[in-house]
């Protein structure tokens, strides 16, 4: 028997992401055509895509992809980055390589799944609730009282999945300096990370500011190319990245060489391509801002700081698992139930669903979405299909 439980978004997916007709469970912002994202290389990268040859490449990903992803930071280099095949790859391989049977990981509530259950396969964990009345705050004084005398690992994701919550200086520094008391590595999942949505609002990737931390980033979210496949984990403790890597090598032996050529052209192209893509969050934010505004006494809005997601609060009629199934069944538009966030650490809402606003086709699914509330008013008329 397997040691990880049901993953639930992927599972939601699988039914429902290619199914639905206006997903606006999506958490990624807008992809690019080939041919778009061609157009922005340069010479060398588009010399290298025409001569590209479909051998091996280097296992924890060439000198110029790191290089390319390390420009996104303050002190790192090439050497301090392992490149995986997507987000789940580096977390999975994060987690073993730093944990045993006798440490103990601190995490967050609601989370990512994988945040929570790769841990708990291999060792204990425990989790500090983030609390909707708070805005969705890290409490210092609730991570400090969960840690424990092994205490190894401190996990955290902000911007944060599903709520778009962004630390702020005070608890970010804060959380650094405790850490560092006590010696305890933090694993930052930063996929969000380019998209807060008030420049003043971003904090700086952990691996810059902290020698025990690991920065998580994926060209899933911010850039939108989840195709691709590329993410990376980055670090400047040596120590802690010669595991990752001798873990990482279990897994894959590298990723595709045309991912990785064209990763490194949206790598170059980041400052273009994410501007860009801020502009459709902004624009689909301001128009989720009003429909919410328009329906105030069937939702309760919290705006996100950062990402193309948001958690909003569903008032009823009915459960919010109704909400969405009549939503779906009879309209055709998918949400995602706050039941795939319920976690086996801390308490977390029941009555609110993650919707995604950062793609082009939002409008039409917020539009299908608002022609059909009357139906999900009443949640026993189901469509029988």
């Amino acid at each position: 028997m397997s040691l990880l439980p049901e993953l639930r978004s992927a599972s939601f997916h699988r039914q429902w992401e290619f199914q639905a007709r206006h997903n606006l469970s999506a958490s990624a912002a807008e992809t690019l055509p080939l041919a778009e994202l061609l157009d922005m290389a340069g010479p060398a990268e588009r010399e290298a895509w025409d001569k590209l040859g479909l051998g091996y490449l280097e296992t924890r990903g060439t000198a110029l992809l790191r290089a390319a992803a390390a420009s996104l930071y303050r002190k790192l280099e090439a050497e301090d980055l392992v490149m995986f095949s997507g987000g789940k790859e580096a977390i999975f391989a994060t987690f073993h390589a730093l944990l045993d049977k006798d440490d103990h990981v601190l995490l967050v509530a609601p989370n990512y799944q994988p945040l929570e259950e790769i841990p708990l396969a291999i060792a204990s964990a425990s989790a500090v609730s983030l609390r909707p009345e708070e805005g969705w705050r890290l409490s210092l004084d609730d991570v400090r009282a969960a840690l424990r005398p092994r205490t190894r690992l401190i996990c955290i994701n902000f911007p944060h999945n599903p709520t778009g919550a962004v630390l702020d200086p005070e608890t970010f520094d804060g959380l650094v300096s405790l850490a560092a008391e006590r010696g305890i590595h933090i694993l930052s999942d930063e996929v969000y990370r380019g998209l807060e949505h008030d420049p003043a609002a971003a904090r700086p990737a952990i691996a810059d500011v902290y020698e025990r931390g690991l920065s998580l980033n994926v060209l899933s979210k911010a850039w939108g190319l989840a195709g691709l496949r590329i993410g990376w984990i980055a670090t400047r403790d040596e120590q802690a990245r010669s595991r990752i890597e001798a873990y990482q090598a279990y897994l894959s032996d590298g990723n595709a060489g045309p991912s990785d050529i064209l990763a490194r052209i949206a790598l170059l192209s980041s400052q273009r391509i994410i501007a860009r893509n801020l502009g459709i969050v902004e624009e689909n934010r301001r128009l989720l801002s009003a429909f919410f505004a328009r329906h105030a006494d069937r939702f309760e809005w919290q705006a996100p700081g950062a990402g193309c997601i948001a958690f909003p609060r569903y008032l009823g009629p009915g459960t919010v698992e109704d909400f969405c199934d009549v939503l779906l069944r009879q309209a055709g538009v998918a949400l995602m139930p706050s039941s795939i966030y319920q976690s086996r650490l801390a308490a977390t809402p029941r009555d609110r669903f993650r919707i995604g606003f950062g793609k082009r086709s939002f409008t039409s699914g917020l539009e299908a979405m608002e022609a059909a509330l009357p139906a999900t008013a009443q949640p026993g008329r189901r469509d029988p299909r």
